[in-house]
């Protein structure tokens, strides 16, 4: 087998693999803290308003990180916000 036909070495993949699952399970997730949540739409609202309250975003880059209404399921709403662990 020529160099051209060898694999690469997939050692750094197995690393960063490994510390993504870890983290995982050790309910990390690049560092921030994150919660999704199922509510109709008012009160997703309020929870967004009770999380940036809480957690200003200036010093915790609180930010709802995704959202998407639920088909077939009225006004519900599944969003997720995300924030750093601390304002450190």
């Amino acid at each position: 087998m020529n160099r051209y036909q060898q694999r690469p070495p997939l050692e750094g993949l197995r690393r960063e693999i490994n510390r993504a699952r870890k983290e995982k399970t050790d309910g990390l997730s690049g560092g921030f803290v994150r919660e999704t949540y199922r509510l109709s739409r008012g009160q997703a609202r309020d929870k967004a308003r009770e999380w940036f309250s809480t957690w200003p975003k200036a010093a915790y880059w609180t930010e709802v990180e995704s959202w998407r209404p639920l088909p077939g399921e009225g006004d519900t709403i599944e969003f997720t916000m995300r924030r750093l662990p601390s304002a450190d």
